[in-house]
């Protein structure tokens, strides 16, 4: 007998949330089967169920995260271009980003990309939805402007916010934080 939709998500989310903090925590060698089950708080064999194995676990995390990521550039119809560039823009300062939980977790998905092909794959994919979503944020913010240049402004605001996210695992100040939002409105709507 299978699970209801709802019941299985809940369950799987309990699990990628189990995955992502033993990731921050211990990184790639502190997930396992068991040690997921045990954080989740389920059965070995649920763990089993949903994923075949450690990678499938890290993968569906990963795309998690992407997941998380390309929500933050969906346009709000509601609001006007310039502001959905900005709020965007901001999202990524939000104080839930800047935990060292959070960030010392970045840190262990970005390392995941020389861990293997597939996740490699995963982080490539994952960046270019987040600067392609950016870049028509930009666009509809300046539709002066070529899409070529949409697409490298995204590209210098993505650079800039993973040194952001990098930097403030080292304790950066909320000045240089709020000057290095300000800093790429101005790559985006100059």
């Amino acid at each position: 007998m299978t699970e209801p939709a709802g019941v299985a998500r809940d369950r799987q989310g309990l699990i990628l949330d189990a995955v992502l903090r033993l990731l921050g925590e211990h990184g790639i060698a502190g997930v396992s089967i068991r040690s997921v089950a045990r954080e989740a708080g389920v059965a070995h064999g649920l763990v089993g169920y949903y994923y075949v194995d450690k990678v499938g676990l890290i993968a569906a995390a990963l795309r998690r995260i992407e997941e998380q990521d390309v929500a933050m550039v969906v346009p709000d119809p509601a609001t006007p271009p310039v502001d959905r560039v900005r709020a965007a823009l901001r999202r990524v300062a939000d104080e839930e980003f800047l935990t060292t939980a959070y960030l010392s977790l970045r840190l262990q998905l970005w390392s995941l990309a020389n861990a293997g092909e597939e996740f490699e794959q995963i982080n490539i994919e994952a960046q270019q939805r987040y600067r392609k979503g950016l870049a028509e944020l930009i666009r509809a913010a300046r539709p002066d402007l070529p899409r070529s240049e949409c697409n490298r402004r995204a590209a210098d605001i993505s650079v800039v916010q993973n040194g952001l996210w990098l930097t403030a695992l080292l304790g950066l100040d909320r000045s240089s934080i709020r000057r290095a939002v300000a800093r790429c409105e101005e790559i985006a709507l100059s």
